[in-house]
């Protein structure tokens, strides 16, 4: 008895600790004052308002999604070649590319935007937006590489197999067997890529330009020069869009049953 007590006091401490500072940024976004405080003296839409039709979040915001959509897309059809050939055709020195491939999630996103900034804008003159672009696709291929990789490996080769000796082509048994049976995988490494690329601060803080903003970055320099509750604001707009996201998805694609 008392062990089920303690399991649900610490499930509740846990839960607490994950929802605690949401519940705060979400009471306080619904703020009617002109400061941020928790808790709020008032209520309203005041601030939500504000957000919505504010042009430089809007900006940053579109800026965000066309990265982070344009990056997922691109690292994806990078990524999953690179997994497939990797499983099925391991080059020499497997455990080194190993290694490279998963450096980017070890190195600090501070000394890879330092070094995109240093090496290919200072130097290249690369536009902002490309910069931005090429940035997030080096840190997403290797999230997408790790997870379609780890769902190849377990997946049986005899199925390909059987499919080239009953006359179909490698291109086709890719796109017929291959992919469907690993679409779980690439669904996930969507998922995480893009959230990855929509949420990136370190990189985009280097890569950023007059005139181009992700919104993270836009809302940290907002929040440098001003403490009123918009971010909060913001943040729990950004928190809906995301279970809307999902929703959609699973309505779409049905997602549940890959995941």
């Amino acid at each position: 008895m008392k062990e089920g007590l303690f399991s649900r006091a610490m499930l509740w401490l846990v839960f607490l600790f994950l929802l605690g500072p949401f519940v705060i940024v979400f009471l306080a976004g619904f703020s009617a004052g002109d400061t941020l405080a928790f808790p709020p003296a008032s209520y309203s839409l005041r601030w939500i308002g504000e957000v919505l039709v504010a042009d430089e979040f809007q900006r940053a915001f579109c800026t965000s999604l066309e990265i982070g959509l344009l990056a997922t897309v691109i690292a994806l059809l990078l990524g999953v070649p690179v997994a497939y050939a990797m499983s099925r055709m391991p080059p020499p020195g497997m455990g080194a590319i190993k290694q490279v491939l998963t450096s980017p999630l070890i190195i600090p996103a501070m000394l890879v935007g330092l070094g995109l900034l240093r090496h290919f804008v200072l130097v290249a003159d690369a536009p902002v937006f490309l910069g931005l672009l090429v940035g997030h696709i080096g840190l997403l291929t290797p999230y997408a590489v790790r997870v379609v990789y780890a769902s190849l490996v377990n997946l049986r080769v005899d199925i390909e197999e059987a499919a080239v000796t009953l006359g179909a082509s490698r291109l086709q048994t890719f796109f017929l067997i291959v992919l469907p049976n690993i679409r779980s995988a690439v669904i996930a490494a969507f998922f995480l890529a893009f959230v990855t690329s929509f949420n990136q601060v370190p990189v985009s803080l280097f890569l950023t330009g007059p005139g181009i903003s992700t919104l993270p970055i836009e809302m940290l320099g907002h929040m440098e020069n001003s403490f009123d509750p918009s971010i909060a604001a913001l943040s729990t707009l950004l928190v809906l869009f995301t279970m809307a996201f999902v929703l959609v998805t699973e309505k779409v694609l049905g997602i549940s049953k890959y995941m």
